[in-house]
């Protein structure tokens, strides 16, 4: 078993949690909730925060591949690099809306799968 791999498939799981039940009451009924918003600008921010929900689940799956499968190797590859854009556009949309990348869960989660995933790639 790849452990860098199967590190990254916790982080995913836990980053999966940490979006759906943390930020599903903190920012997704909030979006819904926002009667400020135009009907279809909250209606798009409700759809892509379930993409971002199925990704997760397919990060968690994917690295779980690889941890076991060696000829998933590809697959623990695109998704390593798939976290670091992530990671990063979470940092800088904190820092744009004036809040500290620490306080976005997805700025240091993203990260943390990133080195799993890197540890896994290189181990």
């Amino acid at each position: 078993m790849n452990s860098g791999f199967a590190l990254a498939a916790v982080l995913s799981l836990i980053t999966f949690s940490t979006h759906t039940f943390v930020g599903g009451k903190y920012a997704a009924r909030p979006i819904l909730a926002a009667e400020t918003f135009d009907r279809a600008s909250r209606w798009l921010n409700y759809m892509c925060w379930h993409m971002v929900t199925a990704l997760l689940l397919l990060f968690t799956g994917g690295f779980a591949w690889a941890a076991l499968s060696p000829e998933a190797v590809e697959v623990a590859m695109l998704l390593t690099g798939l976290a670091v854009p992530l990671s990063a556009i979470s940092v800088w949309v904190a820092m744009k809306g004036g809040i500290q990348p620490w306080r976005f869960p997805s700025s240091w989660l993203f990260a943390l799968i990133t080195v799993a995933g890197l540890s896994g790639l290189l181990g």
